[in-house]
């Protein structure tokens, strides 16, 4: 949530406020699912809210969409009993990573391209939900921290997440013409080849 709307949602009537802004919230990532990307007004409509109480939460459609974006409590995307094998465990991370990703893909594909476009004269980035899918693989990974130091496995850990995600099935889907049940197979595939060559051969640089 934004620093402007979280102030706002935290004074006053805060039950009624924070209703208010979830049904918003609703109303926009229904409008983003359906290939759309809302604008203020557009989700106030939707909602069936006041434009300007609406711009009480948001001053703009990035700000909206960015607190609309697929969000989880999950710390975790292990199983409850993890495999002891680090490729097992890599395996179910990334199997469970791409099932959110497969789920919300509207809504990361909306965010995807808000992140490639250029912020005008905003002097800032676009608040991308970043850096969940880093700690679930580091956890998946974690076994090898007997065996590689700290840097070497973030820097694996970087490698596979480079290769999966929304941007990957994008890639795979749209310009490769793969479906997404073989873009998924084929994340899992480079995933798995990434681990089992570091372990055989090391990492780029000399690592």
């Amino acid at each position: 949530m934004s620093g402007m709307s979280r102030a706002y949602v935290d004074v006053g009537r805060t039950g009624q406020k924070r209703r208010t802004l979830d049904t918003l919230l609703g109303a926009a990532r229904s409008l983003i699912a359906s290939g759309v990307s809302p604008t203020v007004d557009e989700a106030a409509q939707a909602a069936g809210i006041p434009r300007s109480t609406a711009y009480r939460y948001f001053s703009g459609q990035r700000e909206l969409l960015a607190a609309a974006h697929p969000e989880t409590a999950r710390t975790s995307l292990l199983p409850e009993s993890p495999p002891e094998g680090v490729a097992e465990r890599l395996d179910a991370v990334v199997v469970e990573f791409l099932k959110i990703i497969i789920e919300t893909e509207a809504q990361q594909r909306t965010m995807l391209r808000l992140s490639l476009e250029e912020t005008i004269g905003e002097g800032r980035s676009l608040p991308l939900r970043q850096g969940r899918a880093i700690a679930w693989i580091t956890e998946a990974l974690a076994p090898m921290q007997k065996t590689m130091t700290d840097q070497d496995l973030h820097q694996l850990v970087l490698a596979i997440r480079s290769a999966i995600g929304i941007e990957s099935l994008v890639w795979l889907t749209d310009v490769g013409g793969l479906s997404r049940e073989d873009a998924v197979a084929s994340m899992r595939w480079t995933a798995r080849a990434l681990l089992s060559h570091a372990v055989a051969s090391g990492l780029p640089g000399g690592s």
